[in-house]
């Protein structure tokens, strides 16, 4: 699967804490999307979790003493946290964060945060009153204000038993961290995208509406990849059973209506706009503010037509990607969009084949060349493309 953690090195320190057993889990993601990782661990983190299952996981050993790993090649934590791309602590818990703040180094998770020039992340873990004590809370702000990241935690019940603050953020959300934070130096760093996702819900009444097939799911994953190459990104979403990506700035709307003045007011000062979503070209002309009760009557709905939003958003500078999604002569409809939209490029595919699935074949069309036919791959593979091709939209744009 496509990601910025593509040969990555992720340096994972796990401390003792009853959330370890989270660790094992993210353990498992960062592997999927094809980073390398390398696990130290504190020695009451062995208490939770034992060496042995990161070791299976990572194929790689687990680092529990300094004076570990000490060869000609390789000079311990020191070649450990030189290599990392990112070091994440998780669990990290009240003494493991007081260690780091005060530069205490006295196991191998502390010497190689001392040790590592690459960003850090850390993932807090303990008992609710541990977390707001004066001193804990004071230690997290030193970190940040060195330029530490914190995620988390969160609210919910603890191992205790009492009801608050303290709870390791889910590995999804650590993940997703990591992929911000690697992300910030990519080809995108400093660049503003727009990007709307999934099916606008155009109303009949307060219960009933016309919507379309649209699951987002090309849309967030577009979200996913403008993050992994450093963009700032706004995802304007219609309604969906997504999770929206760590590090967008999310905007739900609901119809075509309202993702128009979304779309107009995010791309004022945006470098560029990615218009994924479905948007309903009809909606009803009139809205009835109570349910419409049914009748042996047939109802007729009387529909105008919404704005086009991605023809109408027209800004010196902005580049624009757009979507085709058609089921019959795509070619000739997609080249007729493509002048009529007036977008620096074209994505077109067979909406049969693409929505609601987890892969699309896409077809690019740009203004003054042949079409360019790809091959089925998954949406996010896809996403990592379209982004690709927007930086060097935006490169030859200046």
């Amino acid at each position: 699967m496509s990601s910025n953690l593509q040969g990555k090195r992720v340096l994972l320190g796990v401390s003792g804490g009853i959330a370890a057993y989270k660790s094992i889990e993210l353990v498992r993601q960062l592997r999927q999307f094809g980073a390398r990782v390398d696990v130290l661990m504190t020695e009451a983190a062995e208490w939770f979790v034992t060496p042995l299952t990161f070791e299976t996981l990572t194929r790689q050993p687990v680092r529990r003493d300094v004076f570990q790993q000490w060869t000609e090649a390789e000079a311990g934590h020191v070649t450990l946290a030189e290599q990392a791309d990112i070091m994440v602590i998780a669990p990290a818990t009240a003494n493991t964060i007081a260690k780091i703040t005060h530069g205490l180094a006295d196991d191998m998770l502390t010497v190689s945060a001392l040790a590592c020039p690459a960003p850090i992340l850390i993932a807090p873990a303990m008992d609710h009153h541990m977390y707001l004590n004066q001193a804990t809370q004071a230690n997290l702000d030193t970190l940040r204000s060195r330029g530490i990241h914190i995620v988390g935690p969160d609210q919910g019940e603890l191992a205790s038993g009492i009801i608050g603050y303290g709870r390791l953020v889910e590995p999804d959300v650590i993940l997703g961290t990591i992929r911000q934070i690697v992300g910030n130096t990519g080809p995108l760093s400093g660049k503003h995208v727009v990007v709307s996702a999934g099916a606008t819900r155009e109303p009949l009444d307060p219960i009933r509406y016309i919507s379309n097939r649209s699951s987002g799911k090309m849309g967030y994953a577009i979200a996913q990849a403008l993050i992994d190459a450093g963009a700032r990104t706004t995802l304007i979403t219609a309604p969906t059973e997504l999770a929206p990506p760590v590090g967008a700035e999310t905007v739900a709307v609901d119809s075509a209506a309202d993702m128009h003045e979304a779309v107009t007011s995010a791309t004022e000062f945006a470098d560029a706009l990615i218009m994924s979503a479905a948007v309903g070209d009809y909606a009803a002309s009139e809205i009835s503010a109570e349910k419409v009760k049914k009748s042996d009557d047939d109802m007729i709905i009387q529909l105008e037509r919404t704005v086009d939003i991605l023809a109408t958003t027209r800004r010196e500078g902005l580049v624009k990607v757009g979507f085709a999604a058609e089921t019959e002569n795509l070619t000739e409809y997609a080249m007729k969009k493509l002048q009529t939209k007036g977008v620096d490029l074209l994505v077109a595919n067979n909406a049969r084949q693409a929505m609601g699935s987890d892969e699309n074949q896409a077809h690019f069309f740009r203004p003054g060349s042949d079409p360019e036919d790809l091959p089925l791959m998954s949406k996010h593979d896809l996403a990592a493309r379209i982004v690709t091709e927007l930086a060097s939209l935006l490169q030859a744009r200046g």
